[in-house]
């Protein structure tokens, strides 16, 4: 059940207004039914994973934290984490290696038949496994107990607003909110709406227009050169933002409507001076994840200089992997953690761990934009070879500028009366988010007066309503992570 289809605007609608209506001690077992709805309306197998990896991990949580040695301990979490990572490997790598494989037999001419074994990654699998893992890790770790009720556990690690693109959340924070009494609050609810409109804005006016030229152009990239892959590259940059952030916005939202507060995922990434602040305001649930169980546990920065640029190399490529096993995804890590590194060499840190103060300069953004939109060439090339194709034509023809500048423009197909509506979306994007660094827009519209925020709404919903693309309900770009 995707978000932005009809079926999910009529299921919320429904579990909205019956979860006000089931007394308190029962709301838990009923979010958790909706829960388990909403995720095997996807597919009816996709629940007994999902019921299997929280059975697990409940049970060697428990045990863990009664184990009388920290041997006994350590094996607990190791048969917690093993088979979890086990199966996201043979998921995200099974069908990758087989595809090499079939390349090779064909390359050797043998005549065989191709075999493959098509396994699909069940939605959101990542995600949860994460979070069931991160659990486990908190219990070993003593920073939580583990928690007695296997329903609250179950609902920690299904809600469904959260459960196929995160945000990955934490135990610590989550758990207490689905015990604690929550009655119907006006502004929860009215904040939540407000929130997951602006997502569907995102998602349905920006991302998926966005996406019908970035497709067209990387999905035949030996037919272009020059300007337009450096126009589209950006507008592939904007286009995973809105979609990803546009999720997390409205699972955010949603999960307000019934008084839950998730971790905010997104901050204004593309406002950073420099790659380790775009890591610590993009995708934040994902990355202070490696951070708190690869990259600490690896040894931080409390290292030498050498180790520690080791750690945050190792760090990235894990994430890289995580996204897929094509060398494509892994060298996006990599250039990331290269990106780092050189950053924690030009600005160190003195003897008692603080960073050396310095001043920002207006360049480090757009240095630090372009840096970000040249690694997403790679995540978003279908092949090594597209990479490789599209940085080496990147400025083929500059010394023409006029041509070049009207070939890159043309290529497009874009009719000015789409570039205007797509300018105009990235503006109001753009001034949204320069004004979220200094506080909550939407509290601070929902303080204007009722002629002044009335009039913004309406115009919101109107512009989804007429500029989203119509038909099928497109996938949510991180669904297959």
């Amino acid at each position: 059940m995707l978000f932005n289809s009809m079926s999910f605007g009529i299921f919320i609608v429904i579990v909205f207004l019956l979860y006000y209506l089931v007394p308190h001690r029962y709301r838990w077992c009923f979010l958790l039914a909706a829960s388990y709805v909403f995720y095997m309306n996807l597919h009816i197998g996709y629940g007994f994973l999902l019921f299997g990896a929280t059975a697990l991990t409940y049970i060697l949580a428990r045990r863990l934290e009664q184990a009388p040695t920290t041997a006994l301990k350590k094996r607990c979490l190791l048969s917690g984490i093993l088979p979890l990572v086990l199966l996201l490997l043979i998921y995200k790598t099974a069908d990758p290696l087989i595809d090499r494989l079939n390349l090779l037999v064909g390359a050797g001419r043998l005549s065989i038949q191709p075999v493959t074994l098509r396994i699909l990654l069940p939605a959101g699998i990542s995600f949860y496994f994460f979070q069931s893992m991160g659990y486990l890790i908190d219990v070993y770790r003593g920073k939580i107990p583990a928690e007695r009720h296997f329903g609250y556990y179950a609902l920690f690690v299904s809600f469904f607003p959260q459960l196929l693109a995160g945000p990955i959340g934490r135990a610590d924070s989550l758990l207490p909110q689905y015990k604690k009494i929550r009655p119907f609050r006006y502004d929860n609810v009215t904040y939540g709406l407000k929130l997951m409109v602006w997502g569907y804005f995102k998602k349905l006016v920006i991302a998926d227009v966005f996406a019908g030229v970035v497709n067209q152009v990387y999905n035949n990239a030996s037919s272009y050169v020059g300007l337009v892959f450096i126009i589209v590259t950006v507008m592939f940059a904007v286009e995973i933002y809105c979609d990803f952030s546009g999720y997390s916005d409205i699972a955010i939202g949603c999960a307000k409507l019934f008084g839950i507060d998730l971790m905010t995922n997104f901050k204004s990434p593309y406002y950073s001076f420099s790659i380790k602040e775009f890591w610590s305001r993009w995708h934040i649930s994902l990355s202070t994840w490696f951070r708190d169980y690869v990259y600490i546990p690896l040894g931080g920065n409390r290292v030498s200089k050498w180790r520690h640029s080791l750690n945050l190399l190792i760090t990235f490529l894990v994430s890289g992997f995580w996204h897929g096993s094509s060398l494509t995804y892994i060298l996006w890590g990599g250039i990331h953690g290269l990106l780092q590194i050189l950053e924690s060499w030009l600005y160190p840190k003195t003897r008692n761990g603080t960073a050396v103060s310095r001043r920002r300069h207006f360049w480090q953004l757009p240095v630090t934009f372009a840096l970000v939109c040249f690694t997403w060439i790679f995540f978003r090339a279908n092949t090594m070879q597209d990479a490789v194709w599209i940085i080496s034509r990147l400025f083929w023809d500059i010394g023409r500028p006029m041509n070049y500048l009207q070939t890159g423009i043309t290529c497009l197909g874009v009719s000015p009366a789409a570039a205007a509506g797509m300018l105009l979306s990235l503006i109001t994007l753009a001034a949204y988010d320069l004004a979220s660094l200094r506080g909550d827009v939407i509290n601070l519209l929902s303080r204007k007066k009722c002629f002044v925020r009335w009039p913004v709404y309406v115009l919101f919903l109107v512009v989804i309503a007429l500029f989203a693309p119509k038909g099928v309900a497109t996938e949510f770009i991180y669904f297959q992570f």
